[in-house]
């Protein structure tokens, strides 16, 4: 019912318009193979996205996203799910992939093996949920300043009367 994608748009704007295209071109394919032309959406909302830091964190959302099939329980392991980039990289089928912009670790299939810590999981769920930059304190408030996220750091509902 969804996917995950770690993408790198290289200037403003790039984003938007390659997740158009995309959720775009997959639901008319789908409609015609359905043969369900002009019948209802396919995907309930917009993409989320959130920014992050390119160090560790960005290496804890690529477990994150290799390793949905497992938690999902769609497969019993990894290297069952054709549709993953962790299948792509360990079949030598890397054409779709780009170099990610920090190094993998020399152990891959380890790390990708190795479940998500509790806090780990709790607060990359966060950046899912809100959109809230996902990286150390220091750099997610320097990009919610950049960025203008205030939203992304407050709590749900209207805020109290007198607050």
């Amino acid at each position: 019912n969804h996917f995950h994608l770690i993408l790198y748009p290289r200037k403003d704007g790039d984003l938007q318009k390659f997740m158009q295209w995309l959720t775009l071109t997959h639901t008319q394919r789908w409609h015609i193979q359905n043969k369900t032309i002009g019948s209802g959406h396919l995907y309930q909302g917009r993409y989320k996205s959130f920014l992050v830091q390119q160090d560790q964190h960005l290496l804890t959302v690529i477990r994150y996203v290799e390793r949905n099939p497992l938690r999902a329980k769609l497969v019993k392991k990894l290297l069952n799910w054709k549709y993953s980039s962790y299948y792509q990289r360990l079949n030598n089928k890397t054409s779709l992939l780009t170099k990610p912009p920090v190094p993998l670790p020399k152990n891959y299939e380890d790390f990708v093996h190795t479940p998500l810590t509790a806090l780990e999981l709790e607060k990359t769920r966060y950046s899912v949920d809100k959109g809230k930059p996902y990286g150390g304190e220091g750099w997610s408030s320097d990009m919610i300043k950049k960025h203008d996220l205030d939203i992304t750091t407050r709590e749900r509902g209207r805020p109290r009367k007198g607050t």
